[in-house]
């Protein structure tokens, strides 16, 4: 997570020092300040997460030459960094992917579908706290990852309608993210990608129930629907909500703090590298992903959101990423789905 204040010069040290953070790399700067021996810090990469290229091959060839193309990126990224709170970057498991690929695997064309639904019974009236984290109310399921599959709009919908579940006092579960990629309608495509709030109304016009993830495994391969109409699970409730909030991301912070997390369209274009640090710049409102906002934080000079994503926990922040407050970075505010359960 983010080191405290105090440490700061602690921090700001080690990301020069190993700004290719978890990698035992030895790494030398030409005359032009590029990155020397990035082979040998390449195959430091392939054994930390586990790539098989055989050294040589057109294969190897061509993740090395995206490798390379990274740490340029990397480089280029952090050179722009102006305090300790910035977003730093550095190696990760997408590093020997060229954007376009990264793209292709990890994002998705995403069509906004604004102002649906209707807005949500707030739990209670409460001034917004400076703080707040519904990790620490024992409501968030573990991180999951993906892969390759583009359904992370049915991954961000069934967080939270696990949380919104667990909030009403039932027991926390893991439910059913293949049953949505297989099973809902009205444009979604399943790990082709789809849609939050398209799929949301889905759910409320079917009255179908989301079934526990034991009930119907996750796959990550489109299918077919295996439970069209089950008898049992988790209902969505009518009254939820899909509303622009450029602009008035106060409210966004209202809906979290009184109601619960929320799902939103993002663009995740410039995370291929990201480490840590809260994400300021460098970050455009191409909706091509979906996270859950689980909380923020207002206590620093810089406020941030506090997103789930479903890369796995290798990404950013053990899964997590920290997102400013205010600019619409990424695109945060333009699409936010807030949803309801029955009881």
């Amino acid at each position: 997570m983010e080191p405290p204040r105090g440490q700061d010069l602690v921090f700001i040290i080690l990301m020069v020092l190993f700004c290719f953070v978890g990698i035992p790399i030895s790494v030398k700067k030409g005359d032009n300040g590029v990155i020397a021996n990035h082979e040998e810090t390449f195959q430091d990469f392939m054994v930390k997460h586990g790539k098989l290229y055989k050294k040589g091959s057109s294969e190897y060839n061509n993740r090395l030459k995206n490798f390379e193309e990274s740490l340029k990126r990397i480089q280029n990224q952090n050179n722009r960094r102006t305090s300790t709170r910035d977003a730093v970057y550095g190696i990760t498991p997408f590093s020997d992917l060229s954007p376009d690929e990264f793209t292709k695997r990890h994002l998705l064309k995403y069509q906004p579908r604004q102002n649906l639904g209707k807005p949500p019974q707030l739990l209670k009236a409460i001034k917004t706290p400076e703080k707040f984290d519904w990790r620490e109310k024992n409501v968030i399921t573990a991180i999951k990852d993906q892969g390759n599959c583009g359904a992370c709009w049915a991954f961000s919908i069934v967080e939270c309608i696990e949380t919104m579940n667990a909030i009403h006092g039932a027991p926390l579960q893991s439910l059913s993210v293949q049953q949505i990629i297989d099973c809902a309608e009205n444009g979604n495509q399943g790990c082709a990608g789809g849609n939050t709030c398209t799929a949301l109304n889905w759910l409320v016009e079917t009255n179908t129930p989301v079934v526990s993830e034991g009930k119907y495994p996750l796959t990550l391969l489109d299918g077919k629907c295996q439970l069209p109409k089950p008898k049992t699970g988790i209902r969505v409730a009518s009254n939820f909500t899909c509303k622009n909030f450029e602009g008035q991301e106060d409210g966004i912070l209202e809906l979290l703090a009184s109601h619960g997390p929320v799902a939103v369209a993002v663009d995740g274009t410039s995370w291929q590298d990201y480490l840590g640090g809260i994400i300021q710049y460098h970050c455009e409102s191409n909706l091509n992903h979906a996270v859950q906002i689980v909380g923020y934080d207002k206590t620093g000079d810089v406020p941030y959101y506090i997103v789930r994503n479903s890369w796995g926990t290798k990404f950013g922040l053990d899964g997590y990423l920290h997102i400013a407050i205010g600019s619409n970075q990424c695109g945060i505010a333009l699409e936010v789905a807030s949803l309801d359960v029955l009881p």
